[in-house]
């Protein structure tokens, strides 16, 4: 059974014709946010398309705060002013429920009750992921299923103006590792005819799908060339180490019970956190003859992309991997260090900084791509052996895992590997869509990526917000200083910045 046949064959028991949201659902809630009560009222549990394939994924909740249904407002916010903040809870690209209200980073409140407490409308939506499969044994959350997924939901959210509250023309995308790189392709590719098959066979509302901002916290994204990537910053570094889980707990303080166990499942692959399977050691010869392969192979794609600085210079790369956007890339550190040293962080005990007369002149490159070190073995993304997340991310309705870029399926050493449709690549790349026709892209961007983080090349982030930024859009790109893989860590910065 492919995925129109299985969506058909559930469409007689999961339809929902009018796609309409019921204003009599709302239910009173109470929480406390900072010490201070905070009342609202939530709307959970909405199948956000006609035909649903998964119904445990495909629905999304609202949370509004009280203070509208009474004529007043928050923050100067009203209830048709207010933005409505769209955070989705994907990790590793997995399947994510819809997420409610709770315990985020630290025990303190998650991302949606403070959303609310700014004054904010949240909407989250649950998305299908990778793992999921009917009783037949048919995949149907394999690419792109997910960011067809969340289109949908936004089209809901849009269908529905004037008895959702909130300003459907400001819509806020955020989330975090793959849930980053969702909400970016999200931003990238409103209203794209290549989805809309995959829109219309789930009976999505038609409405728009484009969102107004994006906030993405460490994107795993721009896959098909994330090895390519890694290997241009790590070629050298030799050894894999095992960082362990860095992300904060989702709501409630644990993963959904549909999630696996910390520990490695049987066979390879990421975990649904985005952290790698492999095991830590030593690279073997022919994994760095591949790193070398791979590195050779990134500054093709860089200088292909016609990247310019804010000052106008070109952004390129000579074929040893130096160049211009390598000293582009390690600017965005050196701000990060003088950053964290202006809010009194001691950053000269950091042996890769370089300081003259207690200020921030400059930082070793060599020395801090070393000293943060390697999370993922070479092939970080597309593994040659078809084992990891993102390898089964690609996979089809019948098939688990396969191969994603051409070096992957020219080296590739598992059986019978197959690889995925251009168009569905595509299709998971918000590199694909910006600045092409039919496409309505965000305008505003808030991207963040931590010193610390190991889970894809910085080189990822800054290919994003540089190409956004030579479209004229606004961006605000940073390297947060010694942050690890993590996202929602700044919300009162992202809450001004919104």
């Amino acid at each position: 059974m492919n995925a129109t046949m299985l969506v058909a064959s559930l469409a007689a028991a999961s339809a929902n014709p009018n796609l309409e949201f019921n204003v009599t659902k709302f239910v009173p809630k109470q929480s406390v946010v900072n010490g201070a009560d905070l009342r609202y009222r939530a709307v959970e549990n909405i199948v956000y398309v006609q035909r649903p394939v998964d119904e445990k994924y495909q629905t999304l909740n609202v949370y509004v705060p009280e203070a509208y249904f009474n004529g007043e407002t928050v923050n100067g916010y009203t209830s048709r002013s207010a933005p409505i903040f769209f955070p989705n809870y994907v990790g590793g690209y997995m399947p994510s429920m819809a997420q409610k209200p709770g315990a985020g980073m630290e025990s303190r409140n998650n991302a949606i009750l403070r959303a609310v407490a700014h004054g904010y409308v949240v909407v989250t939506p649950g998305a299908r992921g990778r793992t999921l499969k009917d009783e037949s044994g048919t995949y149907f959350g394999k690419a792109p299923a997910a960011i067809v997924d969340l289109k949908a939901a936004v089209r809901y959210v849009r269908s529905n103006r004037g008895k959702i509250p909130g300003d459907t023309g400001k819509i806020v995308s955020n989330g975090t590792s793959a849930g980053g790189a969702l909400s970016a392709l999200l931003g990238a590719s409103g209203n794209n005819p290549d989805y809309s098959k995959y829109l219309s066979d789930l009976g999505a509302a038609d409405a728009r799908d484009d969102v107004w901002a994006v906030s993405a916290y460490c994107p795993i994204t721009n896959l098909d060339n994330a090895d390519m990537a890694y290997e241009w910053l790590l070629n050298g570094v030799n050894e894999a180490r095992s960082f362990g889980r860095s992300l904060p707990p989702l709501p409630g303080g644990k993963p959904p019970a549909d999630m696996p166990p910390a520990g490695p499942p049987p066979g390879a692959g990421n975990n649904p956190f985005g952290q790698p399977m492999t095991k830590p050691g030593p690279m073997t010869p022919a994994q760095q003859a591949h790193s070398a392969a791979l590195k050779g192979m990134f500054p093709a794609y860089v200088n292909s992309l016609n990247l310019k600085a804010p000052n106008g210079p070109a952004l390129t790369l000579t074929n040893d991997g130096t160049g211009s956007f390598q000293e582009f890339v390690e600017a965005y550190v050196v701000q990060s260090a003088r950053s964290a040293k202006e809010k009194g962080t001691d950053v000269s005990a950091t042996p890769w900084v370089k300081m003259v007369n207690g200020q921030v002149s400059g930082i070793d490159w060599s020395a801090f791509v070393r000293g943060v070190g390697r999370m993922k073995q070479t092939s970080a993304f597309d593994g040659l052996d078809l084992g990891t997340g993102e390898n089964n991310l690609f996979g089809s309705t019948t098939v688990d895992s396969r191969h994603f870029t051409e070096y992957g399926m020219k080296n590739s050493v598992a059986a019978n590997a197959g690889a995925a449709e251009k168009s569905v690549i595509r299709m998971m790349n918000p590199m694909s869509y910006l600045g092409t026709k039919g496409t309505q892209t965000a305008t505003h961007w808030r991207i963040r990526h931590g010193t610390l983080d190991r889970d894809t090349s910085l080189a990822i982030p800054v290919i994003l917000a540089t190409k956004l930024s030579n479209l004229g859009l606004d961006v605000d790109l940073a390297l947060p200083w010694n942050t690890p893989h993590s996202g929602d860590y700044d919300l009162d910065e992202l809450f001004a910045w919104i």
